[in-house]
């Protein structure tokens, strides 16, 4: 089967590319298994040595990497050498911290000797999406590699170049043949993949329906999986904060990647008190955004990635306003062929949409709540559990309000995002696992026991 890739800015096909056939899949697979003994029987000292040039190579291809994924999903050229640098990062991190993290522990029973060991486990399938299309991959692979163990990826259809970008630079930093391979294949071949007894875990970040999707099949087969979806990030403002602050970073966090983050704000939940000086100042700064070319510096939104993901949101946003939110910016789509305006709905409340559901596009819900009470309420008032933020003067209190939030991360006057150096994932309908610092590269280890009399 033959794929056409369009780029969202000029609508052009510009790609074509193939669907795998079983035999070639069947070779890949079969090289990672073949790979994975002589791989982690390799000291982490030699497997930090690899990451070390996998992130220099991504260094040296920052722009090109940068070029490909602004040509297949959209992405701003300024976020997309942002997105480079950070995957460089993380393997950088690995290869300095992993020795620390897959230390034996030793633990004092009655025996000789007693420890947990961090054994790899084999080869790791991972189905990734398209809106961070390196950074997503190296989350999981530097940590995954560095535990000693071998992947094998199945991307978004749309992103396939980034893909065989990926494959590319772990070939040319010297990473042995079969550490890592890409696979372009569809879901059903996907789904026997997960079947495959040489599979031995499965990571996913993607939708909820795809996390349901792939779950089912791994527990079926009593796969390991971390699953990281969706959610609908509250960007909670309490009557005591900085506006000048808050501003600033709710609109990067909603509108960054056109707003195709799974970490982004979503909702905005104001207590009375200073919801009308920051709904107006935040309607002048999102007033302000520029939807453009991404490879143009002045553009300060990029398009979205594919038409199908821009009506979905129009249809959230015209749902919404059926229903009773006012739409103060936008409401429609852009002249661009993938393009959506940079919107705010306010007086959003239960039975709307945008409420309910997941906005992955540069649209923003705001409801305006009591007080501090009544925004705590609404923020966990949603079937996601991935992010959220609290905004206020008072560190201790923003700390305890925090605590309250059923969320894999609460950041307490700062823009929620991932960070190597600290868990991250979801709770609720945002999934289950962890991936990122010490979590991240205990999730696909054996949690072995010795015991020693």
């Amino acid at each position: 089967m033959s794929i056409e890739i369009r780029n969202p800015w000029t609508g052009q096909v510009d790609y074509r590319y193939d669907m795998m056939s079983a035999t070639e899949v069947e070779a890949r697979l079969s090289k990672a298994v073949q790979v994975f003994p002589a791989w982690s029987a390799l000291s982490l000292p030699t497997r930090a040595k690899y990451l070390r040039a996998v992130a220099g190579e991504l260094r040296r291809q920052r722009e090109s990497l940068a070029r490909i994924m602004s040509a297949e999903m959209g992405k701003l050229h300024r976020e997309a050498l942002g997105e480079i640098d950070k995957c460089a990062g993380a393997c950088d991190y690995y290869a300095e911290h992993a020795a620390a993290y897959l230390a034996d522990q030793p633990i004092a029973t009655e025996a000789r000797r007693s420890y947990v060991q961090y054994a790899p486990i084999g080869c790791v399938l991972a189905v990734m999406p398209w809106n961070f299309p390196i950074w997503q991959v190296f989350r999981f692979l530097a940590p995954a590699m560095m535990a000693g163990n071998v992947a094998v990826l199945k991307h978004a259809v749309t992103v396939p170049r980034c893909a065989d970008a990926i494959e590319s630079i772990l070939r040319n930093a010297g990473v042995p043949e079969g550490v890592f391979a890409t696979l372009h294949i569809d879901n059903a071949q996907t789904a026997a993949l997960i079947g495959d007894p040489r599979i031995q875990a499965v990571t996913l970040t993607g939708s909820e329906r795809a996390g349901k999707s792939v779950a089912a099949t791994a527990g079926a087969h009593l796969k390991k999986c971390v699953m990281e979806l969706g959610g609908s990030d509250p960007f909670v403002v309490l009557q005591d904060a900085d506006l000048d602050v808050a501003i600033k970073i709710a609109v990067a966090s909603r509108f960054g990647n056109a707003g195709q983050t799974c970490i982004a704000a979503k909702r905005f939940i104001l207590v009375d008190a200073i919801a009308e000086a920051f709904v107006e100042r935040f309607v002048a700064a999102v007033g302000a955004l520029r939807i453009g070319d991404p490879n143009d510096e002045a553009s300060t939104l990029a398009p979205m990635a594919r038409t199908d993901l821009r009506d979905e949101v129009h249809r959230q946003v015209q749902g919404s306003i059926a229903g009773g939110a006012r739409c103060l910016l936008g409401g429609a789509p852009h002249a661009s062929p993938t393009g959506y305006q940079a919107t705010l709905l306010d007086q959003v409340g239960p039975g709307m949409a945008a409420y309910h559901e997941e906005l992955f596009g540069p649209a923003a819900a705001i409801i305006r709540v009591r007080d501090e009470a009544d925004a705590a309420r609404v923020a966990n008032d949603t079937s996601f559990g991935l992010g959220a933020s609290v905004w206020t003067s008072d560190r201790d209190r923003g700390e305890a309000f925090a605590r309250g939030i059923q969320a894999g991360a609460v950041f307490v006057n700062a823009l929620v995002r991932s960070d190597v150096r600290l868990p991250f994932g979801g709770t609720k309908q945002s999934g289950f696992g962890r991936e990122l610092a010490s979590h991240g590269i205990h999730e696909f280890t054996n949690i072995k026991t010795i015991y020693v009399d």
